[in-house]
């Protein structure tokens, strides 16, 4: 029974924990990064060379991407981490900033990767989803400069890690959390301070943000997570709890949010497989399994 126990903690925690690092994902959450061989990462390469000739076409200097990486089909969520691709990056251009848990120091941090690099934290080199969001030129100038604003991104980081982190909540933060906060901090033109993180709430909270609802659905399984590092359930309405629900930042309610407020923001949706690369334009998903529609267009890997 025990050993049941364990292993259905196990699942949950790969289930809910949502690229806290870039090093460090799913259940091997402090250890080494997958292993890909030289084709596999060959083939992601090239997906992102394909998503940077997308990004420089735009004519914007700042995109929101997201990526799939752990399979949280269950909970019917594609997409697992999001982060603010910058033209300008003190990185790399087009390195994705985003919140990740630096393991050796048991904190967050702020890091600037390259899209490679971004790509490379999959936990499926066979299939997998990059999507990508431009605004129009008024909110992304004001996102660009809050987000390549140090002092600014580091207001927004909270002290305490929690993957399944309440998106009203200041006691933890995930990484998507801190995107969500970063948009508000950003149009909503918030000051560099202590209250940063509160003011970005109440903002999100006045103009309808609706964080992405979990459904545990069992509250054993939410029992569990007490006994794991990264999930905390103390931080969640009690109702929420009684329901077997957690309500997270998700890559998933940050771009429905964006799509709800930000008139003409646009959507490109990439995914790729073993044998090809579909770019896919617009606010529905593409075909499960990266199949191809009518209008999209296919890439040969082979």
């Amino acid at each position: 029974m025990r050993r049941g126990w364990r292993g259905a903690a196990a699942l949950l925690l790969g289930l809910f924990v949502v690229s806290a690092s870039s090093h460090a994902a799913s259940l091997r959450f402090c250890d080494r990064p997958l292993a890909l061989n030289a084709a596999q990462k060959d083939k992601l390469f090239r997906l992102g060379g394909v998503i940077k000739a997308e990004l420089e076409a735009s004519g914007q200097a700042v995109a929101l991407m997201s990526r799939s990486g752990l399979d949280l089909s269950r909970f019917g969520q594609r997409y697992s981490h999001a982060g603010f691709s910058l033209k300008h990056s003190p990185d790399t251009p087009w390195a994705i900033r985003q919140l990740y848990y630096a393991c050796d120091e048991k904190r967050p941090r702020i890091y600037d990767q390259g899209v490679s690099g971004f790509l490379l934290g999959t936990e499926d080199p066979a299939i997998g989803y990059v999507s990508v969001v431009f605004m129009p030129a008024a909110q992304s100038e004001r996102l660009e400069h809050a987000a390549r604003d140090n002092r600014q991104a580091l207001s927004l980081l909270g002290a305490t890690y929690s993957a399944n982190a309440y998106a009203f909540s200041l006691q933890y933060q995930n990484c998507n959390q801190w995107v969500a906060e970063m948009l508000a901090a950003a149009w909503a033109a918030l000051p560099v301070d202590d209250s940063a993180r509160a003011q970005a709430q109440r903002w999100l909270q006045d103009k309808g943000y609706a964080p992405s609802l979990i459904d545990v659905g069992d509250r054993i399984l939410m029992w569990l997570a007490s006994f794991m590092p990264w999930l905390h359930s103390d931080d969640h309405p009690s109702e929420n709890l009684r329901q077997a629900h957690y309500r997270i930042s998700m890559p998933a309610s940050i771009e429905s949010f964006v799509q709800q407020t930000v008139p003409g923001a646009t959507r490109v949706e990439f995914c790729h497989t073993d044998q090809h690369i579909v770019i896919h334009r617009g606010w529905t998903p593409i075909a499960e399994g990266c199949v191809p529609g009518e209008q999209d267009t296919v890439l040969a890997l082979d």
